[in-house]
């Protein structure tokens, strides 16, 4: 099946979900949830490390998205929405514990980073594996740096899939903004991993 013809039925089917959820019944919910809590979680842990913590920012996460719901008009594709909450959830929970909020949009470039680093390990000499933790590290280090709207736009692109529609929508920017960012957090990334690579 063809990503677009896939995507819009995943859609559809999150569209009737949602529908079956704003009538009050919560096993449709209870499916959205077992849907995306991985995705919810996997984005989660870009921000925080400790498993339990990411559980928690988690469950908030989804309560919040189902106390909002009844104001859900599907807009945007459900995900794309789940996707803003997860995010903002992080975010205050960061806040509250007197941690910066982390730079959103750079994770696309790491992302291609790694896979680069899949090939590294191929021929997984010592050395190579240095410099593949080396890379690793610098790149998570540039994340780090990054302003929160740049790491947000790159890790919406490289690391859920999400095309430069969806992830205007999510971030509630042009386009054009989008893209700037992404190359903006590629640019940053790159010039970080250079003298590496050149080594």
């Amino acid at each position: 099946m063809p990503d677009g013809v896939r995507r819009m039925s995943e859609r559809q089917t999150d569209q009737e979900l949602v529908g079956r959820a704003q009538a009050g019944d919560k096993r449709a919910f209870d499916l959205l949830v077992l849907k995306y809590q991985q995705k919810v979680s996997n984005l989660i842990s870009r921000y925080i490390r400790d498993p339990s913590e990411v559980m928690d920012v988690s469950q908030d996460a989804f309560l919040k998205a189902y106390r909002a719901l009844p104001g859900f008009r599907g807009e945007s594709a459900f995900y794309t929405w789940l996707y803003r909450i997860a995010v903002n959830t992080v975010k205050n929970h960061l806040v509250a514990l007197g941690r910066r909020p982390p730079g959103d949009d750079v994770e696309a470039e790491v992302a291609e980073q790694m896979d680069g680093g899949g090939r590294l390990r191929e021929s997984a000499t010592p050395e190579r594996n240095l410099l593949s933790d080396e890379i690793a590290r610098t790149i998570q280090g540039a994340l780090d740096d990054l302003p929160d709207d740049l790491r947000t736009a790159i890790m919406l692109r490289e690391f859920e899939g999400m095309s430069y529609d969806e992830i205007a929508t999510a971030m509630e920017c042009p386009i054009g903004t989008v893209r700037s960012r992404i190359f903006r957090a590629r640019e940053a990334i790159d010039k970080r991993l250079r003298p590496l690579l050149e080594a």
